[in-house]
């Protein structure tokens, strides 16, 4: 099963979505919703200090073990030197047990050699995708795959990804 995560934030409180689907889905079979107090403040070049506690607590509620596969709204590499961003540093938190797509509507600068970008339905505007514990090829090849017709797969935006 693949959990895609999203994290949305009011002052000092976040709030975590999970929905949990297999590729050919065109709804979520499941959706944890995890609310998180005291978050940390947004640090420039630090964002997974925030994200990445609130994230854990949903593949917490979800339960790692029927987890096969990871989607985050963001990077796993911040540069070409690979640098864990968000996508990175979870898969480090969790022993690099479960592979993790990372998928950003923007790009970094010096990432093209760990970023593929994906063009969905009408849009020229790609989404960036990478990927660790899996082929980045391979993760694009999925994403652009998911169901829906527009940039964002109908899931990603479901959770929160969105435009």
């Amino acid at each position: 099963m693949i959990i895609a995560i999203d994290v949305y934030y009011l002052e000092n409180t976040a709030k975590a979505i999970g929905a949990l689907f297999y590729w050919d889905d065109t709804v979520a079979k499941n959706t944890i919703s995890v609310e998180v107090d005291n978050i940390e403040p947004y640090v420039p070049g630090e964002f997974y200090k925030r994200e990445l506690p609130c994230i854990l607590k949903v593949i917490e509620q979800a339960g790692l073990e029927q987890i096969d596969l990871i989607i985050v709204d963001g990077n796993v590499y911040i540069d070409n030197e690979g640098t864990f961003g968000l996508g990175g540093k979870l898969w480090e938190a969790l022993g690099g047990k479960i592979p993790v797509i990372g998928v950003a509507k923007t790009s970094f600068k010096n990432t093209e050699e760990k970023v593929t970008p994906v063009e969905r339905g009408q849009s020229k505007n790609p989404l960036f995708v990478s990927a660790i514990g899996m082929d980045t090829e391979e993760a694009a090849a999925l994403i652009k795959g998911m169901k829906g017709e527009h940039r964002m797969p109908d899931i990603l935006k479901y959770v929160g990804f969105g435009e």
